[in-house]
């Protein structure tokens, strides 16, 4: 059964299947650019996801089969992110929204076709793996634009490809392509575009299949090894490799191991 939930918008769409969310960026009118609407929604759906146990993965997807996300929508630029006081509204939504991805601690994948350009880059960043078609194209045209691009958003790059690739790919503003994305690292398998739904449908299914505390505990670990030594919280992730251990997930892994039959993991 398919659970749908309510964002507040038809641009942006979010289903629950067998454990299974997909969070879909609805615009193809315009390429799923990046509106208003969309921004406004998106924190909410997330933190709806992060409270739901049912939901093992997350899927992220463009609507119609030309884009992924084009970027920001331009057409709001001169109303949103030119005077002082509406930047800040924005950047307000935005750092919402990026507290919101911080706070989903399930696998995301970024299953990308066509356009994944700017602001769609930014939000393929918050995906744990990126699945690209192999006509996908990506850039960050800020430069061509005359915007700047905040500390928060260069930071994940450099992190991702290193300096110098985020250094070319913000400085030229040039398109890139599936393989040269691949090649850079910035997405982790290229397949053909019929392809896409059944690929990433099958890395979705297998997570799925895993035990549920063993996963957020592997992702928070990711979490903070990506934060200054400093700032990590090692007792968060010690507590939750410990919850692990005291699971009956832990006794349902060893028994069916030992039964060599597929375990059936419950996330507790």
């Amino acid at each position: 059964m398919t659970l749908t939930h309510d964002t507040g918008t038809d641009m942006l769409l979010c289903t629950v299947d067998e454990g299974i969310a997909t969070v879909t960026f609805n615009n193809p009118a315009k390429h799923n650019a990046l509106s208003g609407e969309m921004r406004r929604a998106l924190p909410g759906t997330l933190r709806w996801l992060a409270a739901n146990d049912e939901v093992r993965v997350v899927v992220l997807a463009g609507g119609g089969d030309k884009a992924f996300i084009s970027g920001a929508d331009i057409s709001e630029f001169g109303e949103q992110r030119t005077e002082p006081e509406a930047r800040a509204v924005y950047d307000a939504t935005f750092a919402d929204a990026g507290r919101a991805w911080r706070e989903l601690g399930k696998p995301i994948i970024a299953k990308i076709q066509g356009y994944c350009i700017g602001g769609g880059l930014v939000t393929a960043l918050n995906a744990d793996i990126r699945i690209a078609a192999h006509d996908a194209q990506f850039a960050i045209p800020a430069a061509r634009l005359g915007l700047g691009y905040q500390y928060s958003t260069v930071e994940p790059l450099v992190e991702l490809i290193g300096w110098a690739n985020t250094s070319e790919l913000l400085f030229t503003a040039r398109r890139y392509s599936a393989a040269e994305a691949h090649h850079m690292g910035l997405v982790n398998q290229v397949v053909p575009a019929e392809h896409l739904d059944a690929e990433v449908d099958d890395l979705a299914r297998r997570i799925r299949a895993n035990a549920p505390l063993t996963v957020a505990a592997c992702k928070a670990g990711i979490q903070e090894a990506r934060r200054p030594p400093a700032s990590r919280d090692l007792d968060r992730v010690h507590a939750m490799v410990e919850a692990c251990f005291a699971s009956e997930d832990y006794k349902e892994g060893q028994a069916a191991f030992l039964e060599k039959r597929t375990p059936n993991f419950q996330g507790r």
